[in-house]
């Protein structure tokens, strides 16, 4: 660090982070949430059955053009690190907040700005899950950095005590843009209002910016509430039932909260502990209104996980949780305490590598097909023209899979054959396909990662299925994972149940 500035360091982390990231992203295959978005992009759409429609408007120029995962790629990365630039910038911004003469948080000196900001990137470097973010495009690639720029706005806010007309119109994009991507964002809407709540006086709600602002949110937003309108809103039908998971139990909660400081890192948490022990002596109620960002999505995501949950969900909510850990954490380094810092910087980082290593590897291991999450990445692209040429070389309607979740991947890499999921909840591919015509004839996938029954014998399968190939998929000598096609006729026609 003698050599080079803080900035500087932080540039050369991302830069060497982001370099790992396209090297992967040009190595596997899409997942399967990655293939379920770029068919977003295919079938263009005011909004989709399970999620609003950025992240499909976002791809579809480099869709349009190409099909390489690695290209296609360079769409969240892009993203991840606009991400790490916002986070250093609200760092820094932060830091003068605390700071400030009139602003009556702080009566002991910080070290410089932009320390606290290198301290605040390095968390995020060394987050083992928000790597996922940069190499595969979810939601909450997107939601991430629009969430940073409503903070960012609420410490302009903060530090101003007024906005101008256009910073006003500038929040409204922002929120109508979060809004676009992931229906979440209205955890983090609730954020930014409370910091205007926490100001003493309430006169932006007789300013015509705030109502300016509202106003185009609400206009950015109207694509998903018109589709959700001619669609029986069966997208927020979807998402309260999807949220609310299934039965809560404890346990889950217990798992979850351990799950988010394995793939988060102990790190942020430890620069955010000791933020509030040595920082925020004296603070206005507007500097814990900040914490919102943070506190407001985790406690709401962390609280539904006894009812089932993804860990990634909180991932905007650890990149407004990093410019507060970067301040403690760089005031903890400036007092000579750097052993932990180091200690569990170096244990992320290389928990980040082996992950990275493991991916790449294909998951090898002495386990059995079933169990090896990676086989997951590898084989869908081989299996999916197979499925095509076979589909068309015996005139089925298209390809017929028992799980959306291979519908995705087989949909993507089977461009443009019908992909038909075989089960009697309504979805996006029902949407897209419609369905199989009564007595119609598909052909049947069936991936040894997630193996069904052949749906034949009953009124809600077809009448006969004959096996007609298999692929194995290797990986440095080892099975992976195996593919059946079989030909399915005379389609005995479920109803959808919604």
């Amino acid at each position: 660090m003698r050599h080079q500035s803080p900035s500087s360091w932080a540039f050369i982390c991302v830069f060497i982070a982001a370099l790992v990231h396209l090297a992967l992203g040009f190595s596997i295959e899409f997942s399967v949430d990655e293939a379920h978005y770029a068919l977003y992009a295919q079938h263009l759409a005011w909004s989709y059955f399970d999620h609003p429609p950025l992240v499909g408007w976002i791809q579809w120029p480099l869709v349009a053009v190409t099909s390489s995962e690695g290209i296609i790629r360079l769409i969240p990365e892009l993203l991840w690190a606009i991400s790490c630039f916002l986070v250093y910038r609200v760092t820094i911004e932060l830091h003068h907040l605390i700071q400030g003469r009139n602003a009556g948080y702080l009566t002991n000196a910080l070290p410089s700005a932009n320390l606290c900001g290198l301290m605040a990137v390095l968390t995020i470097v060394a987050a083992p899950m928000l790597h996922i973010l940069a190499i595969g495009l979810l939601p909450d690639t997107l939601l991430t950095p629009l969430s940073l720029g409503l903070m960012l706005m609420a410490l302009r806010w903060l530090r101003k005590d007024q906005f101008s007309t256009g910073d006003w119109i500038l929040t409204g994009i922002l929120l109508g843009l979060a809004g676009l991507s992931k229906y979440t964002a209205a955890f983090t809407a609730f954020a930014l209002l409370f910091v205007f709540l926490s100001s003493p006086k309430k006169s932006w709600l007789t300013k015509p910016g705030f109502w300016l602002a509202a106003l185009t949110a609400l206009l950015l937003i109207t694509p998903v509430l018109y589709w959700n309108w001619v669609n029986d809103w069966i997208s927020f039908k979807y998402q309260l039932a999807h949220g609310g998971g299934g039965e809560w139990l404890l346990r889950r909660l217990a798992a979850y909260f351990g799950v988010q400081i394995l793939v988060f890192g102990p790190l942020l948490i430890l620069g955010f502990i000791i933020f509030l022990k040595d920082c925020i002596h004296g603070a206005k109620i507007s500097l814990f209104a900040l914490i919102g960002f943070f506190f407001i999505p985790f406690a709401i995501f962390t609280s539904l996980s006894g009812g089932g949950g993804l860990p990634h969900w909180t991932s905007p909510a650890w990149f407004c949780l990093a410019p507060f850990a970067g301040i403690g954490l760089a005031k903890a380094w400036a007092m000579q305490h750097r052993n932990w810092i180091r200690i569990l910087f170096l244990i992320q980082i290389a928990l980040c590598c082996i992950g990275f290593a493991y991916v790449l590897s294909g998951g090898i291991s002495n386990a059995s097909i079933k169990s090896n999450p990676i086989a997951d990445l590898y084989g869908w692209k081989v299996a999916g023209q197979k499925a095509a040429e076979l589909a068309k070389a015996t005139k089925a309607e298209g390809i017929a899979v028992q799980n959306w979740t291979l519908g995705s991947r087989a949909a993507w890499y089977a461009s443009p054959t019908p992909v038909f999921v075989l089960d009697q909840r309504r979805d996006q591919f029902d949407l897209w396909f419609g369905e199989i015509p009564p007595g119609g004839s598909a052909l049947l996938i069936n991936w040894s990662g997630m193996p069904h029954s052949i749906p034949v014998g009953n009124k809600s399968a077809f009448e006969t299925c004959e096996p007609l190939d298999s692929l194995e998929i290797e990986r440095f000598g080892r099975v992976l994972s195996k593919f059946d096609f079989s030909l399915c006729r005379n389609w005995q026609g479920p109803g959808r149940s919604e």
